[in-house]
Protein backbone atom coordinates (compact mmCIF):
# COMPACT_ATOMS: atom_id res chain seq x y z
CA UNK A 1 0.00 0.00 0.00
CA UNK A 2 2.81 2.42 0.88
CA UNK A 3 4.53 1.75 -2.45
CA UNK A 4 1.27 2.36 -4.31
CA UNK A 5 0.71 5.60 -2.41
CA UNK A 6 4.23 6.84 -3.14
CA UNK A 7 3.73 6.07 -6.84
CA UNK A 8 0.43 7.97 -6.79
CA UNK A 9 2.11 10.97 -5.14
CA UNK A 10 4.88 11.05 -7.72
CA UNK A 11 2.49 10.76 -10.67
CA UNK A 12 0.16 13.46 -9.36
CA UNK A 13 2.97 15.90 -8.60
CA UNK A 14 4.35 15.38 -12.09
CA UNK A 15 1.17 15.46 -14.18
CA UNK A 16 -1.73 17.04 -12.26
CA UNK A 17 -2.29 20.65 -13.36
CA UNK A 18 -3.24 23.45 -10.99
CA UNK A 19 -6.79 23.56 -9.65
CA UNK A 20 -7.59 26.48 -11.97
CA UNK A 21 -6.33 24.68 -15.09
CA UNK A 22 -8.22 21.55 -14.00
CA UNK A 23 -11.44 23.57 -13.76
CA UNK A 24 -10.86 24.87 -17.30
CA UNK A 25 -10.21 21.30 -18.53
CA UNK A 26 -13.46 20.08 -16.91
CA UNK A 27 -15.28 22.94 -18.61
CA UNK A 28 -13.94 21.82 -21.99
CA UNK A 29 -14.83 18.16 -21.33
CA UNK A 30 -18.44 18.94 -20.37
CA UNK A 31 -18.72 21.33 -23.32
CA UNK A 32 -17.67 18.53 -25.68
CA UNK A 33 -19.85 15.88 -24.00
CA UNK A 34 -22.93 18.07 -24.26
CA UNK A 35 -22.47 18.36 -28.02
CA UNK A 36 -21.52 14.71 -28.55
CA UNK A 37 -24.07 12.97 -26.29
CA UNK A 38 -27.09 15.27 -26.04
CA UNK A 39 -26.61 16.88 -29.46
CA UNK A 40 -26.47 20.46 -28.19
CA UNK A 41 -25.03 23.18 -30.39
CA UNK A 42 -21.95 25.17 -29.31
CA UNK A 43 -24.15 28.23 -28.80
CA UNK A 44 -26.49 26.19 -26.56
CA UNK A 45 -23.60 24.99 -24.42
CA UNK A 46 -22.16 28.48 -24.13
CA UNK A 47 -25.59 29.74 -23.08
CA UNK A 48 -25.92 27.06 -20.38
CA UNK A 49 -22.44 27.93 -19.14
CA UNK A 50 -23.18 31.65 -18.98
CA UNK A 51 -26.55 31.12 -17.29
CA UNK A 52 -24.93 28.97 -14.62
CA UNK A 53 -21.84 31.12 -14.11
CA UNK A 54 -23.42 33.33 -11.45
CA UNK A 55 -25.30 30.57 -9.59
CA UNK A 56 -22.58 30.12 -6.94
CA UNK A 57 -21.93 33.80 -6.25
CA UNK A 58 -23.75 33.64 -2.90
CA UNK A 59 -22.20 30.31 -1.94
CA UNK A 60 -18.77 31.49 -3.06
CA UNK A 61 -19.06 34.58 -0.86
CA UNK A 62 -20.14 32.38 2.07
CA UNK A 63 -17.13 30.11 1.59
CA UNK A 64 -14.81 33.11 1.30
CA UNK A 65 -16.13 34.46 4.59
CA UNK A 66 -15.90 31.05 6.29
CA UNK A 67 -12.25 30.89 5.33
CA UNK A 68 -11.54 34.55 6.11
CA UNK A 69 -13.24 34.69 9.52
CA UNK A 70 -11.81 31.31 10.51
CA UNK A 71 -8.33 32.35 9.41
CA UNK A 72 -8.55 35.61 11.37
CA UNK A 73 -9.78 33.73 14.44
CA UNK A 74 -6.81 31.38 14.20
CA UNK A 75 -4.43 34.34 14.46
CA UNK A 76 -5.77 35.53 17.84
CA UNK A 77 -3.51 35.08 20.88
CA UNK A 78 -6.08 32.92 22.71
CA UNK A 79 -6.48 30.45 19.83
CA UNK A 80 -2.74 30.37 19.24
CA UNK A 81 -2.22 29.43 22.89
CA UNK A 82 -4.90 26.72 22.73
CA UNK A 83 -3.44 25.25 19.54
CA UNK A 84 0.02 25.30 21.03
CA UNK A 85 -1.29 23.30 23.97
CA UNK A 86 -2.90 20.79 21.63
CA UNK A 87 0.22 20.37 19.52
CA UNK A 88 2.27 19.62 22.64
CA UNK A 89 0.42 16.28 22.83
CA UNK A 90 2.01 15.31 19.49
CA UNK A 91 5.59 14.24 20.10
CA UNK A 92 6.16 12.70 16.67
CA UNK A 93 4.93 13.16 13.08
CA UNK A 94 2.70 10.09 13.36
CA UNK A 95 1.06 11.34 16.56
CA UNK A 96 0.53 14.72 14.91
CA UNK A 97 -1.22 13.09 11.95
CA UNK A 98 -3.48 10.91 14.12
CA UNK A 99 -4.47 13.79 16.39
CA UNK A 100 -5.19 16.03 13.40
CA UNK A 101 -7.37 13.32 11.83
CA UNK A 102 -9.47 12.79 14.95
CA UNK A 103 -10.03 16.50 15.62
CA UNK A 104 -10.81 17.39 12.01
CA UNK A 105 -13.06 14.33 11.52
CA UNK A 106 -15.17 15.26 14.55
CA UNK A 107 -15.39 18.88 13.37
CA UNK A 108 -16.36 17.78 9.85
CA UNK A 109 -19.03 15.51 11.30
CA UNK A 110 -20.56 18.42 13.22
CA UNK A 111 -20.37 20.85 10.30
CA UNK A 112 -18.30 20.62 7.15
CA UNK A 113 -17.57 24.38 7.04
CA UNK A 114 -16.30 24.33 10.61
CA UNK A 115 -14.30 21.17 9.95
CA UNK A 116 -12.69 22.69 6.86
CA UNK A 117 -11.23 25.65 8.73
CA UNK A 118 -10.54 23.83 12.02
CA UNK A 119 -8.69 21.01 10.25
CA UNK A 120 -6.62 23.42 8.16
CA UNK A 121 -5.70 25.58 11.15
CA UNK A 122 -4.69 22.58 13.25
CA UNK A 123 -2.64 21.18 10.35
CA UNK A 124 -0.83 24.54 10.05
CA UNK A 125 0.06 24.52 13.72
CA UNK A 126 1.20 20.89 13.67
CA UNK A 127 3.27 21.58 10.56
CA UNK A 128 5.00 24.49 12.27
CA UNK A 129 5.65 22.86 15.62
CA UNK A 130 6.33 19.15 14.93
CA UNK A 131 9.79 18.57 13.51
CA UNK A 132 10.25 16.26 10.54
CA UNK A 133 6.63 16.10 9.44
CA UNK A 134 5.79 16.03 5.74
CA UNK A 135 3.30 18.91 5.58
CA UNK A 136 1.34 17.84 2.44
CA UNK A 137 0.75 14.43 4.03
CA UNK A 138 -0.57 16.14 7.17
CA UNK A 139 -2.91 18.40 5.18
CA UNK A 140 -4.19 15.42 3.17
CA UNK A 141 -4.92 13.62 6.44
CA UNK A 142 -6.81 16.66 7.71
CA UNK A 143 -8.89 16.76 4.52
CA UNK A 144 -9.59 13.01 4.45
CA UNK A 145 -12.44 13.34 6.94
CA UNK A 146 -14.36 15.73 4.68
CA UNK A 147 -16.34 12.86 3.17
CA UNK A 148 -18.13 12.12 6.49
CA UNK A 149 -21.87 12.82 6.46
CA UNK A 150 -23.08 14.22 9.80
CA UNK A 151 -25.90 16.31 11.31
CA UNK A 152 -25.42 19.15 8.82
CA UNK A 153 -25.82 16.92 5.73
CA UNK A 154 -28.37 18.75 3.65
CA UNK A 155 -30.02 15.90 1.73
CA UNK A 156 -31.21 13.73 4.68
CA UNK A 157 -32.32 16.88 6.51
CA UNK A 158 -34.36 18.08 3.53
CA UNK A 159 -36.09 14.70 3.13
CA UNK A 160 -36.96 14.68 6.85
CA UNK A 161 -38.57 18.15 6.67
CA UNK A 162 -42.35 18.40 6.09
CA UNK A 163 -43.18 20.17 2.86
CA UNK A 164 -40.00 19.21 0.99
CA UNK A 165 -40.27 19.21 -2.81
CA UNK A 166 -40.44 15.38 -3.09
CA UNK A 167 -42.90 14.74 -0.25
CA UNK A 168 -45.74 13.67 -2.58
CA UNK A 169 -43.52 11.00 -4.13
CA UNK A 170 -41.66 9.55 -1.12
CA UNK A 171 -43.21 11.13 1.96
CA UNK A 172 -41.16 12.07 5.03
CA UNK A 173 -38.08 9.95 5.74
CA UNK A 174 -36.93 10.61 9.35
CA UNK A 175 -33.24 10.97 10.14
CA UNK A 176 -33.53 7.95 12.44
CA UNK A 177 -33.69 5.86 9.24
CA UNK A 178 -30.87 7.71 7.48
CA UNK A 179 -28.23 9.72 9.38
CA UNK A 180 -28.80 8.05 12.74
CA UNK A 181 -29.53 4.52 11.63
CA UNK A 182 -27.31 1.89 13.25
CA UNK A 183 -25.68 0.88 10.00
CA UNK A 184 -24.86 4.49 9.04
CA UNK A 185 -23.25 5.18 12.43
CA UNK A 186 -21.24 1.97 12.06
CA UNK A 187 -20.13 3.08 8.57
CA UNK A 188 -19.02 6.44 9.97
CA UNK A 189 -16.89 4.77 12.66
CA UNK A 190 -15.47 2.34 10.09
CA UNK A 191 -14.33 5.22 7.89
CA UNK A 192 -12.64 6.93 10.83
CA UNK A 193 -10.78 3.71 11.67
CA UNK A 194 -9.70 3.25 8.04
CA UNK A 195 -8.60 6.88 7.78
CA UNK A 196 -6.43 6.53 10.88
CA UNK A 197 -4.98 3.21 9.71
CA UNK A 198 -4.19 4.47 6.21
CA UNK A 199 -2.40 7.69 7.16
CA UNK A 200 -0.67 6.14 10.19
CA UNK A 201 1.18 3.81 7.80
CA UNK A 202 2.39 6.56 5.50
CA UNK A 203 6.02 7.65 5.70
CA UNK A 204 8.09 10.28 3.97
CA UNK A 205 7.68 9.56 0.22
CA UNK A 206 10.84 8.48 -1.54
CA UNK A 207 12.57 11.06 -3.74
CA UNK A 208 10.27 13.81 -2.44
CA UNK A 209 11.67 16.56 -0.25
CA UNK A 210 9.98 16.99 3.12
CA UNK A 211 7.95 20.20 3.11
CA UNK A 212 7.90 21.74 6.57
CA UNK A 213 5.36 24.44 7.39
CA UNK A 214 7.56 27.46 8.10
CA UNK A 215 5.21 30.37 7.39
CA UNK A 216 5.13 32.61 10.43
CA UNK A 217 1.69 34.03 9.65
CA UNK A 218 0.22 32.32 12.70
CA UNK A 219 1.46 35.06 14.97
CA UNK A 220 -1.11 37.80 15.51
CA UNK A 221 -0.16 40.92 13.53
CA UNK A 222 0.86 43.48 16.06
CA UNK A 223 -0.86 46.82 16.14
CA UNK A 224 2.17 49.01 15.73
CA UNK A 225 2.25 51.86 18.21
CA UNK A 226 2.85 55.28 16.77
CA UNK A 227 5.13 57.74 18.47
CA UNK A 228 3.34 59.84 21.07
CA UNK A 229 -0.41 59.71 21.49
CA UNK A 230 -1.10 59.88 17.76
CA UNK A 231 -4.17 61.36 16.16
CA UNK A 232 -7.69 60.57 17.39
CA UNK A 233 -8.18 58.24 14.41
CA UNK A 234 -4.96 56.40 15.33
CA UNK A 235 -6.14 55.91 18.90
CA UNK A 236 -9.47 54.52 17.67
CA UNK A 237 -7.63 52.07 15.40
CA UNK A 238 -5.67 50.81 18.43
CA UNK A 239 -8.69 50.74 20.76
CA UNK A 240 -10.57 47.57 21.71
CA UNK A 241 -13.94 49.31 21.78
CA UNK A 242 -14.92 49.02 18.06
CA UNK A 243 -14.14 45.31 17.85
CA UNK A 244 -15.71 44.61 21.26
CA UNK A 245 -18.92 46.36 20.23
CA UNK A 246 -19.29 44.59 16.89
CA UNK A 247 -18.21 41.24 18.34
CA UNK A 248 -20.76 41.58 21.14
CA UNK A 249 -23.51 42.33 18.60
CA UNK A 250 -22.67 39.19 16.60
CA UNK A 251 -22.53 37.06 19.76
CA UNK A 252 -25.81 38.49 21.05
CA UNK A 253 -27.47 37.64 17.73
CA UNK A 254 -26.50 33.97 18.09
CA UNK A 255 -27.72 33.92 21.70
CA UNK A 256 -31.04 35.47 20.64
CA UNK A 257 -31.44 32.89 17.88
CA UNK A 258 -30.80 30.07 20.32
CA UNK A 259 -33.28 31.52 22.85
CA UNK A 260 -35.94 31.79 20.15
CA UNK A 261 -35.41 28.15 19.18
CA UNK A 262 -34.46 29.08 15.60
CA UNK A 263 -30.72 28.43 15.87
CA UNK A 264 -29.20 25.90 13.47
CA UNK A 265 -25.63 25.19 12.41
CA UNK A 266 -25.23 26.31 8.82
CA UNK A 267 -22.74 28.38 6.86
CA UNK A 268 -24.23 31.67 7.99
CA UNK A 269 -24.09 30.84 11.69
CA UNK A 270 -20.56 29.46 11.34
CA UNK A 271 -19.49 32.76 9.73
CA UNK A 272 -21.12 34.87 12.47
CA UNK A 273 -19.66 32.62 15.17
CA UNK A 274 -16.12 32.96 13.77
CA UNK A 275 -16.67 36.69 13.25
CA UNK A 276 -17.80 37.23 16.84
CA UNK A 277 -14.89 35.32 18.34
CA UNK A 278 -12.33 36.96 16.07
CA UNK A 279 -13.54 40.45 16.90
CA UNK A 280 -13.71 39.77 20.64
CA UNK A 281 -10.31 38.12 20.83
CA UNK A 282 -8.24 40.47 18.68
CA UNK A 283 -6.70 43.47 20.45
CA UNK A 284 -7.89 46.19 18.08
CA UNK A 285 -9.35 46.95 14.64
CA UNK A 286 -5.78 47.39 13.40
CA UNK A 287 -4.83 43.88 14.53
CA UNK A 288 -8.05 42.38 13.13
CA UNK A 289 -7.56 43.96 9.69
CA UNK A 290 -3.90 42.92 9.67
CA UNK A 291 -4.97 39.31 10.14
CA UNK A 292 -7.74 39.70 7.54
CA UNK A 293 -5.20 40.86 4.97
CA UNK A 294 -3.45 37.50 5.23
CA UNK A 295 -6.77 35.65 5.03
CA UNK A 296 -7.85 37.42 1.83
CA UNK A 297 -4.80 36.08 0.03
CA UNK A 298 -5.71 32.54 1.14
CA UNK A 299 -9.21 32.93 -0.37
CA UNK A 300 -8.13 33.76 -3.93
CA UNK A 301 -8.76 30.23 -5.23
CA UNK A 302 -12.39 30.32 -4.11
CA UNK A 303 -13.01 33.74 -5.63
CA UNK A 304 -11.60 32.80 -9.04
CA UNK A 305 -12.70 29.16 -9.42
CA UNK A 306 -16.16 28.82 -7.89
CA UNK A 307 -17.85 30.60 -10.85
CA UNK A 308 -16.12 28.18 -13.22
CA UNK A 309 -17.68 25.20 -11.46
CA UNK A 310 -21.05 26.95 -11.49
CA UNK A 311 -20.71 27.22 -15.26
CA UNK A 312 -19.87 23.51 -15.48
CA UNK A 313 -22.98 22.69 -13.44
CA UNK A 314 -25.04 24.91 -15.73
CA UNK A 315 -23.87 22.96 -18.78
CA UNK A 316 -24.48 19.60 -17.07
CA UNK A 317 -28.08 20.47 -16.19
CA UNK A 318 -29.04 22.58 -19.18
CA UNK A 319 -27.79 20.03 -21.70
CA UNK A 320 -29.48 17.11 -19.95
CA UNK A 321 -26.22 15.26 -19.29
CA UNK A 322 -27.22 14.61 -15.68
CA UNK A 323 -30.52 13.00 -16.69
CA UNK A 324 -28.85 11.00 -19.45
CA UNK A 325 -26.21 9.63 -17.12
CA UNK A 326 -28.67 8.83 -14.31
CA UNK A 327 -31.05 6.98 -16.62
CA UNK A 328 -28.16 4.95 -18.05
CA UNK A 329 -27.27 3.76 -14.54
CA UNK A 330 -30.88 3.01 -13.63
CA UNK A 331 -31.38 0.89 -16.76
CA UNK A 332 -28.97 -1.80 -15.47
CA UNK A 333 -29.95 -1.66 -11.76
CA UNK A 334 -31.71 -4.31 -9.66
CA UNK A 335 -33.12 -3.87 -6.12
CA UNK A 336 -29.90 -5.40 -4.76
CA UNK A 337 -27.47 -3.33 -6.83
CA UNK A 338 -29.42 -0.06 -6.89
CA UNK A 339 -27.94 1.53 -3.70
CA UNK A 340 -24.37 0.78 -4.81
CA UNK A 341 -25.04 2.14 -8.31
CA UNK A 342 -26.71 5.21 -6.77
CA UNK A 343 -23.58 5.78 -4.68
CA UNK A 344 -21.31 5.52 -7.74
CA UNK A 345 -23.62 7.63 -9.91
CA UNK A 346 -23.82 10.42 -7.32
CA UNK A 347 -20.05 10.33 -6.86
CA UNK A 348 -19.34 10.71 -10.58
CA UNK A 349 -21.87 13.50 -11.13
CA UNK A 350 -20.60 15.28 -7.99
CA UNK A 351 -17.26 15.76 -9.71
CA UNK A 352 -19.00 18.03 -12.23
CA UNK A 353 -21.73 19.48 -9.96
CA UNK A 354 -19.99 19.98 -6.61
CA UNK A 355 -23.09 21.10 -4.73
CA UNK A 356 -25.04 18.53 -2.75
CA UNK A 357 -28.30 20.44 -2.67
CA UNK A 358 -28.14 21.40 -6.33
CA UNK A 359 -27.23 17.88 -7.39
CA UNK A 360 -30.08 16.39 -5.34
CA UNK A 361 -32.61 18.80 -6.86
CA UNK A 362 -31.65 17.57 -10.32
CA UNK A 363 -30.76 13.93 -9.78
CA UNK A 364 -32.80 13.11 -6.68
CA UNK A 365 -36.27 12.84 -8.28
CA UNK A 366 -34.90 10.55 -11.00
CA UNK A 367 -33.17 8.23 -8.52
CA UNK A 368 -36.07 8.11 -6.05
CA UNK A 369 -38.62 7.39 -8.79
CA UNK A 370 -36.44 4.52 -9.98
CA UNK A 371 -36.04 3.25 -6.39
CA UNK A 372 -39.81 3.11 -5.98
CA UNK A 373 -40.24 1.37 -9.35
CA UNK A 374 -37.82 -1.47 -8.57
CA UNK A 375 -38.58 -1.75 -4.85
CA UNK A 376 -35.30 -0.41 -3.45
CA UNK A 377 -35.24 0.90 0.13
CA UNK A 378 -35.77 4.71 0.02
CA UNK A 379 -33.73 5.49 3.18
CA UNK A 380 -30.73 3.53 1.91
CA UNK A 381 -31.06 5.14 -1.51
CA UNK A 382 -31.00 8.58 0.07
CA UNK A 383 -27.92 7.78 2.12
CA UNK A 384 -26.20 6.09 -0.83
CA UNK A 385 -26.69 9.32 -2.77
CA UNK A 386 -25.51 11.39 0.21
CA UNK A 387 -22.33 9.34 0.67
CA UNK A 388 -21.64 9.43 -3.07
CA UNK A 389 -22.00 13.20 -3.06
CA UNK A 390 -19.29 13.42 -0.38
CA UNK A 391 -17.06 10.61 -1.62
CA UNK A 392 -15.55 12.23 -4.71
CA UNK A 393 -14.98 15.48 -2.82
CA UNK A 394 -11.68 13.80 -1.95
CA UNK A 395 -10.38 14.37 -5.48
CA UNK A 396 -12.43 17.49 -6.24
CA UNK A 397 -10.24 20.62 -5.85
CA UNK A 398 -13.44 22.69 -5.56
CA UNK A 399 -13.96 21.56 -1.96
CA UNK A 400 -10.27 21.48 -1.06
CA UNK A 401 -9.73 25.13 -2.00
CA UNK A 402 -10.52 26.59 1.46
CA UNK A 403 -8.19 24.14 3.18
CA UNK A 404 -5.46 24.62 0.58
CA UNK A 405 -5.81 28.37 0.93
CA UNK A 406 -5.16 28.23 4.67
CA UNK A 407 -2.35 25.69 4.26
CA UNK A 408 -0.67 27.50 1.38
CA UNK A 409 -0.46 24.37 -0.80
CA UNK A 410 -1.69 23.39 -4.26
CA UNK A 411 -3.98 20.50 -5.13
CA UNK A 412 -1.11 18.46 -6.56
CA UNK A 413 0.61 18.47 -3.15
CA UNK A 414 -2.12 16.39 -1.47
CA UNK A 415 -4.03 14.68 -4.28
CA UNK A 416 -1.70 11.69 -4.58
CA UNK A 417 -2.63 10.56 -1.06
CA UNK A 418 -6.31 11.35 -1.54
CA UNK A 419 -6.63 9.26 -4.70
CA UNK A 420 -5.65 6.16 -2.70
CA UNK A 421 -7.95 7.19 0.16
CA UNK A 422 -10.76 7.62 -2.41
CA UNK A 423 -10.33 3.99 -3.48
CA UNK A 424 -10.20 2.68 0.11
CA UNK A 425 -13.22 4.68 1.28
CA UNK A 426 -15.17 3.86 -1.87
CA UNK A 427 -14.66 0.14 -1.35
CA UNK A 428 -15.75 0.49 2.29
CA UNK A 429 -18.89 2.50 1.54
CA UNK A 430 -19.85 0.41 -1.48
CA UNK A 431 -19.18 -2.77 0.53
CA UNK A 432 -21.52 -1.67 3.32
CA UNK A 433 -24.36 -0.96 0.88
CA UNK A 434 -23.75 -4.24 -0.94
CA UNK A 435 -23.84 -6.11 2.38
CA UNK A 436 -27.08 -4.40 3.39
CA UNK A 437 -28.61 -5.41 0.07
CA UNK A 438 -27.65 -9.05 0.66
CA UNK A 439 -29.00 -9.04 4.22
CA UNK A 440 -32.27 -7.48 3.01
Amino acid sequence: MEAVTNLSVRIVQRYLPSAFVLAVMLTAIVFALGMAITRQSPIDMVTYWGDGFSELFKFGMQMTLVLLTGYVLALTPVVQTALSGLTRHAGSPRQAILLTIVVSFVCYYLNWGFGMVAGAILAREMGQRVAGIHFPLLVAAAYGGELVRGPSSSIPLVIATPGHFMEDAIGIVPVSQTLYSGWNIALTLLLLALLLAFFARQRQPENIVTLQMTDNASAEPAAQADEGDGTPSDRIERSRLPTLFLGAMAALYLVAQAAAGSFSIDLNTVIIFFLALGLLLHRSPKAYLGAAEKGVSAARGIIVQFPLYAGIAGMMTGSGLVTHFSEAVISVATPATFPVLTFLCAGIVNFFIPSGGGQWAIQGPIMMEAAAAIGADPARTIMAFTWGDGWTNQIQPFWALPLLGVAGLSARDIMGYLIIWLVISGLAIGGVFATLAVLG
